[in-house]
């Protein structure tokens, strides 16, 4: 009878682990993730050029969202930015859907592009211009040539 109490004791405590917040909003974590990910795919289909970073365009928290920001704002292009920081879920969620360890993370037509190095070198060899080109997405040339010279 014991290790039949016991049994049930350590079914009932893997059933609460699965389980994430209070006991009157229990939400299980595989729905919560799935959630996630299909909020990533609506943002990211639904956005000409999505970056996933931390912090804001306006306000990043780190030097490679830093970076990627910079080069888009620099050039002209309207993106919507998410701040991972902001929910941990989507901080996670984005590396899972992406299958790419690191942010930021550039989306352009609900393609994943790259993250800061792979969007610095095509910044710098021309790529990312003809990336937007072939894709529609609106980007002022001359300040892609100008990144380019000055880091020529």
């Amino acid at each position: 009878m014991m290790d039949a109490l016991a049994d049930i004791a350590d079914a009932l405590r893997d059933l609460r682990a699965s389980y994430i917040g209070s006991d009157d909003t229990r939400t299980p974590k595989v729905t919560q993730m799935t959630d996630v990910k299909t909020q990533i795919d609506e943002t990211v289909k639904a956005n000409d050029v999505v970056l996933y970073m931390k912090g804001s365009k306006t306000m990043p928290q780190c030097g490679f969202s830093s970076r990627v920001a910079g080069v888009l704002n620099f050039m002209g292009v309207e993106f919507t930015d998410v701040d991972v920081l902001a929910d941990p879920d989507v901080r996670q969620g984005i590396k899972d859907y992406s299958d790419w360890p690191t942010v930021p993370q550039l989306y352009v037509k609900g393609e994943f592009v790259g993250g800061c190095d792979i969007i610095t070198e095509m910044t710098l060899s021309g790529e990312l211009d003809t990336l937007f080109e072939d894709n529609g997405v609106t980007y002022d040339k001359d300040a892609a040539d100008k990144i380019r010279e000055a880091n020529g």
